[in-house]
Parts: C-alpha cells; sequence; structure tokens
C-alpha cells in the first residue's frame, strides 16, 4: 500500500506540514529538558502507566481533581505516542473513577485523538521517525499485515485494547490509506472493546478485577503469538513457493 507520487505543489504543502510539525517537537522537547516541573510531572505520568497497577492509576488521576479528565484525556495521548503502554490501564481506570458509561466516553474520545495524532506524526515526517520512535521489526510485521488484510488491521487491533495504539497507528499514515478511512475504522473497531473493558472494569472490584487484568493480558498475549504464527507461515510459504518457482 505505497503512496502515489506527490505533485510539486503537493510536496511544497508536505514539507510545509513537516517544518511546523518538527517546530512544534521541538519547543515541546526543549520544554520538557529545561523546565524541571514539567519534567517531573511527565516523568511520573509515565512511570505510573508502566506500573500497569490500575489502583496507582486511579489514584494518580484523581489526585489532580477538577482537571482528572483532561489528565486523563492526556494520559491517553502520552501512552499511544511514546509509552508502549496497552491502553486498557487508563480505559478500566477511567471507568473506575467516573464509571462505566461516562470512562467509556472519555476514553474511546481520547483514545481516537491519540490515533489521529499517531497517523500524522506517519504521514507527515515519514518512516524514518516512525522507526525511531517504534521497533522497526515491529513495524515490518504490522506492514506485513496491512499487505494482506487493508483496512481490517485497523479493525483487528481496535477490538484489542491492549495492544499499543502507536505502531498500528504509525503504520495507517505510512500508507496510501486515507485519514477518514483510518478515522472511521478505528472508531468502529475500538468502541465494542471500550464499552465491554469500561463496563467491567466500572464493575469489578478487588480480585475480580484483578482477575480480569490478568485474562485480558493473557489473552492480548495469546492473540499476538498467534499473530505472528500466522505472519511467519505465510511469509514461510511465499519463500517456498518461490524458491520452487526458481527451481
Amino acid at each position: 500500500m505505497s503512496k502515489h507520487e506527490l505533485t510539486p505543489q503537493e510536496q511544497k504543502k508536505a514539507n510545509t506540514r513537516r517544518i511546523i510539525l518538527l517546530a512544534v517537537i521541538g519547543i515541546c522537547l526543549l520544554v520538557y529538558f529545561f523546565v524541571p516541573s514539567v519534567n517531573t510531572k511527565i516523568n511520573t505520568a509515565v512511570s505510573t502507566i508502566f506500573t500497569t497497577d490500575i489502583h496507582k492509576v486511579v489514584e494518580y488521576i484523581r489526585g489532580f481533581g477538577g482537571y482528572a479528565v483532561a489528565v486523563s484525556f492526556l494520559l491517553m495521548i502520552l501512552q499511544a505516542i511514546i509509552a508502549p503502554v496497552p491502553a486498557f490501564v487508563i480505559t478500566l481506570s477511567n471507568a473506575v473513577i467516573w464509571g462505566w458509561w461516562r470512562g467509556a466516553i472519555l476514553s474511546w474520545t481520547s483514545s481516537m485523538v491519540a490515533a489521529g495524532i499517531c497517523f500524522y506524526i506517519a504521514r507527515i515526517l515519514g518512516r524514518d521517525v516512525v522507526e525511531k520512535l517504534n521497533a522497526k521489526s515491529g513495524i515490518a510485521k504490522i506492514e506485513q499485515f496491512f499487505e494482506r488484510y487493508g483496512t481490517n488491521t485497523i479493525i483487528i487491533a481496535r477490538l484489542l485494547p491492549f495492544v499499543p495504539f502507536d505502531p498500528v497507528s504509525y503504520v495507517a499514515g505510512l500508507t496510501s490509506m486515507g485519514f477518514w478511512e483510518f478515522f472511521w475504522a478505528t472508531g468502529i473497531g475500538q468502541l465494542p472493546a471500550t464499552v465491554i473493558y469500561s463496563y467491567a472494569g466500572g464493575q469489578l472490584t478487588g480480585g475480580a478485577q484483578k482477575m480480569f487484568i490478568g485474562l485480558l493480558i493473557l489473552f492480548g498475549g495469546s492473540a499476538i503469538v498467534a499473530m505472528a504464527k500466522k505472519m511467519y507461515n505465510e511469509k514461510y510459504k511465499d519463500e517456498k513457493t518461490k524458491n520452487s518457482g526458481n527451481n
């Protein structure tokens, strides 16, 4: 799924968008490295998400009082862009804090924005930047899946909230897929799972909640292994067919 060749006018617009985005990223990095309070807050947020401990994430978000919604929204974007952590951690936390349906709306909305940002980072800055933000081997595997299943790749990934957003969204931005095609596939794919996990997260407590999270991780790991095995088998089959043809 490669992009079409840009006209001179399109190339000029693309270069302008690239310069603007790089400038914004540069400003953000300067603020992060040279403003201690911002640096500390971002590091704390990332380390809290990485614990995958729902209770710690809930306490962290609640600690912001009236700004809790905005913080949760930003955390979803943060984990999508720079922290390879499953989104279900924040999805479940939102359900615990605001109840399942309010939590579901917040999680769905923020994850849509996060996915769109990742898509446009890839679309504007290109492969070199994407490979610096993600494992090169992981990007290659997702691209293979895109080549075979196209838009269905987005829907499948979004049905699994524990799958990190960034690799799939970034790769979609590298393809010829239009933004709105990506946007609707993302929204449709993640809505059922967001509702289900938010409902479960809002209703379950204690040991039941931990068991639910454990099952999510187990199911997610199994799905990833099965997907990797399928891609490996298909690649092996293609190579075997190619070698047979050469002989």
